[in-house]
């Protein structure tokens, strides 16, 4: 006989109920025996008969004790031993591997998983995540990520999702409904969200300290699909410029603004998704880094070989060339400046300042081995679209140097993730078609009372996305590549 039932924390746990019924039945047991052996000693087969019931009797016993011995410590069905979860909440981003565990993407899942990125607010009390948790995981999807914005009303919890493939966004938000959630939103994710916050917040600080042009497109990136625009705080021509704001800046629940490091204000908005204080601070010390650090380019060049056997440098340029730009300026006829400005040409060396500035996009320069710059080029940063624009001094035009810096002003877009960049000209500049169309990308056409906007539609994959420098030698003028 065995009083074992089971174990609790690798302990035997004893029940005295049942040892006190295992006692009494002994008893009981012992006097039956008492009785049978008085009855059967007396007849002529006593002594065999009490041997075999001894023997059945000692059988008995010894399956008893193996069969206690087999099934004693076994847990009672059901029982895992596993604890209840408790609802804790972390204090910042929760990073975990789910090698291993249900609904990992394991291959015994019903279809392929897909990766979503999911925030919704819950209630700030203990509970209320390990609920959410327990919706998802009963929906088979597993959290790859997790940050906590805390708020004044609660808590807006940021997750990066893998779930079933058949299973949708409303599946999902309705599941996060029931277990308290609210004001949630979803959308697709892609391999790049994989990157936890901390890491993607160093490398967008990375580039943003290499390159000022960066600045928009990082905060881009670390905000989600927003629309930046810098107002000026002295517009070009003239008049009031963007109220100022406070050192600290503004958040006014789904419009952020800033100081920006050039002067003016720096406006960011996202109307499909209220920003959080914590979003608001990154971004707030991202703007900073920019404006301690001061203008600034990367210092790359290309040299390349014309038609003609002559050497152009491409660089980045920035306000540091703005006497150069000038001087090409005066060079040019009247009739390529108004092909460039569609305006009055005496006002064209007023938009060069905000043309150069690497706060408001980037800028390419073709000059000659002597110095002088022949060639512009201007990818500037229009809210969430990109526009690009051309000039070359009249001398060297129909050399390829205007199709050579637009199929580098697109490969920084398209570096930059822009899906698409419009060119504005008058419809009689053929050279600027001409240049569009070598670019071998979906173009599309407008035309509007004489003006001709060029828009092009940009993919990683896209023809012109070459590196924006080639460190080899490369040779331009064959008629496919001119302006």
């Amino acid at each position: 006989m065995s009083d074992v039932t089971r174990t609790k924390h690798g302990r035997p746990v004893h029940h005295w109920r049942r040892d006190v019924v295992e006692l009494a039945a002994l008893f009981t047991a012992v006097a039956v025996a008492d009785a049978v052996a008085n009855l059967i000693g007396h007849g002529p087969d006593g002594p065999a008969l009490l041997m075999i019931s001894a023997m059945v009797l000692a059988a008995t016993a010894g399956f008893h004790v193996w069969w206690a011995r087999r099934h004693g410590h076994a847990p009672p069905a059901g029982d895992t031993g596993a604890r209840p979860a408790v609802g804790i909440r972390p204090a910042g981003p929760v990073e975990r591997s789910t090698a291993g565990e249900p609904g990992a993407g394991t291959d015994d899942g019903p279809g392929p998983g897909a990766l979503w990125r999911m925030r919704t607010t819950v209630k700030d009390e203990p509970g209320s995540l390990a609920a959410l948790c327990a919706a998802l995981a009963g929906r088979r999807v597993d959290i790859l990520s997790l940050q906590t914005h805390p708020l004044a009303d609660g808590t807006v919890d940021e997750f990066l999702l893998r779930a079933p493939g058949e299973l949708s966004a409303a599946e999902i938000t309705r599941g996060v409904s029931l277990s308290g959630g609210r004001d949630t939103w979803i959308e697709r994710a892609d391999a790049h969200d994989l990157v936890d916050a901390p890491t993607r917040v160093l490398g967008l600080a990375a580039r943003t300290a290499l390159d000022a042009a960066e600045l928009p497109l990082a905060l881009r990136q670390l905000l989600g699909r927003c629309t930046i625009r810098s107002l000026p705080g002295s517009p070009v021509g003239g008049g009031r410029g963007a109220e100022p704001v406070p050192v600290e800046g503004v958040l006014e629940d789904t419009v952020m603004r800033l100081r920006a490091p050039e002067g003016g204000v720096l406006t960011v908005e996202r109307p499909y998704l209220p920003f959080t204080p914590t979003e608001f601070a990154r971004a707030r010390a991202l703007v900073e880094l920019d404006g301690r650090l001061g203008p600034r380019i990367p210092r790359g060049h290309d040299v390349l070989t014309l038609a003609e056997g002559d050497d152009i440098t491409v660089r980045r340029v920035d306000t540091g060339d703005l006497v150069a730009a000038r001087e090409m300026h005066e060079r040019c006829s009247a009739r390529t400046l108004e092909l460039r400005y569609h305006g009055p040409v005496r006002d064209a060396d007023r938009y060069l300042n905000h043309l150069l500035s690497p706060r408001f996009g980037r800028t390419l320069a073709a000059q000659t081995s002597s110095g002088r710059v022949v060639g512009l080029g201007h990818l500037l940063w229009d809210g969430d679209e990109t526009e690009v624009a051309l000039l070359v001094e009249d001398e060297w035009q129909r050399r390829g140097i205007g199709a050579e810096l637009l199929g580098r002003l697109v490969a920084l877009a398209v570096e930059a993730g822009c899906e698409s960049g419009y060119a504005v000209t008058r419809a009689s500049n053929t050279g600027m078609v001409a240049a569009m169309r070598g670019l071998g990308l979906p173009l599309d056409y407008q035309v509007e009372e004489g003006t001709l906007v060029i828009t092009a539609r940009l993919t990683p994959s896209s023809p012109a996305a070459r590196p924006p420098y080639d460190p080899a030698q490369r040779h331009l003028g064959t008629p496919a590549h001119r302006d």
